[in-house]
């Protein structure tokens, strides 16, 4: 049996160059991100209902310009699904910006069964189907049934809350991994970048 090693060095090397010059831009963005999210954490009710009227707005957009387009395409056969569906986005989106914290109860509670769901299935996968490293999607699954009871239990309120949260907390992971792609990024060699 020969030892063959694969060469991924082309792939591993795509924009590393540009990377390490412009590591201050990641750095600085993910700083920012990291504030960002810090204050969306100490004020997720306010993200909470900022994030539903910026969705509601996008529904209302993205409506027009579908009901612009089946406009402007009158003679084939989705027009009417095309104008339907846009005018059903503009109603949607209008309805969400109107009252984004009733929206926002709902997607809750949304989620929350989502969370439910999905932790249950995973759950049932990882007990049934016994596959190597199994027990990561049990953790997985055992970590989104709670989560989703946890909301479902404060539901309605956590329709307050728990979107603001979710949105910091990406926007505080997003942060870091930037930071820590930047500060790697600095330390590459400018030989290793050009190879």
């Amino acid at each position: 049996m020969t030892n063959t090693k694969i060469n991924l060095s082309g792939l591993d090397m795509v924009g590393l160059e540009n990377l390490r010059k412009r590591w201050g831009w990641f750095l600085a963005l993910g700083v920012l991100l990291i504030v960002l999210g810090t204050v969306a954490l100490g004020s997720s009710a306010f993200m909470t209902l900022a994030t539903m009227v910026f969705a509601g707005w996008l529904l209302i957009v993205g409506g027009v310009l579908e009901a612009a387009h089946a406009c402007a395409c009158k003679g084939w056969g989705g027009f009417f699904i095309d104008l339907l569906t846009g005018i059903l986005y503009v109603v949607v989106g209008f309805m969400v910006v109107a009252n984004p914290g009733s929206a926002a109860v709902a997607l809750t509670l949304l989620i929350a069964m989502f969370l439910i769901f999905g932790g249950v299935f995973r759950i049932v996968v990882a007990a049934v189907v016994r596959f190597p490293n199994w027990i990561w999607l049990l953790l997985h699954g055992v970590i989104n049934l709670l989560l989703g009871i946890a909301i479902w239990r404060q539901w309605p309120l956590a329709g307050l809350w728990v979107i603001g949260l979710f949105v910091g907390i990406d926007m505080l992971l997003n942060g870091w991994s930037l930071v820590m792609l930047g500060l790697a990024a600095k330390r590459i060699p400018a030989a290793e970048a050009n190879a």
